[in-house]
């Protein structure tokens, strides 16, 4: 009897440790990247704050990509098949400002994203009507 009742807490305590051992760490990530998020047990269910600031793909039960959709601050839980949390954080996403340049000509203002080159992005992340080439001078003429 003394041995069902070593097993029965044994077992109590093991069934508590993933719970006990939730991930608990925030996330950066910018607007239209991702990041991967590597959990400690299985997946069976993923809750999102705000579906409108972050997305969340599910690659296996071990491993989730965080996507930026945008700015703003939510909560991402993951829970495993008895319910229990195995992560919660919360996910900060930015606005991307590495790599993009804003051209002013006048009053009119295109954003650019760049890489090895440059190209001009609307508000929504898309691509935007090229930019008119400037009249050039030319030495010599009137």
């Amino acid at each position: 009897m003394r041995r069902i009742g070593v097993a029965l807490l044994t077992l109590a305590v093991l069934g508590s440790a993933p719970a006990a051992l939730a991930q608990n760490r925030g996330l950066s990530v910018e607007v239209n990247h991702i990041t991967r998020l590597n959990l400690n047990g299985a997946a069976a269910s993923v809750i999102v704050g705000n579906p409108t600031i972050a997305d969340v793909t599910v690659v296996d039960a071990h491993t989730l990509y965080v996507s930026g959709r945008a700015s703003g601050v939510t909560e991402i839980a993951v829970l495993d098949g008895l319910g229990r949390t195995i992560y919660q954080g919360q996910v900060v996403v930015n606005d991307a400002s590495s790599g993009q340049v804003r051209v002013w000509r006048g009053v009119a203002v295109t954003n650019m994203a760049c890489g090895t080159t440059c190209s001009a992005i609307s508000s929504d992340g898309t691509a935007a009507p090229a930019i008119p080439a400037m009249p050039t001078a030319t030495a010599g003429t009137p």
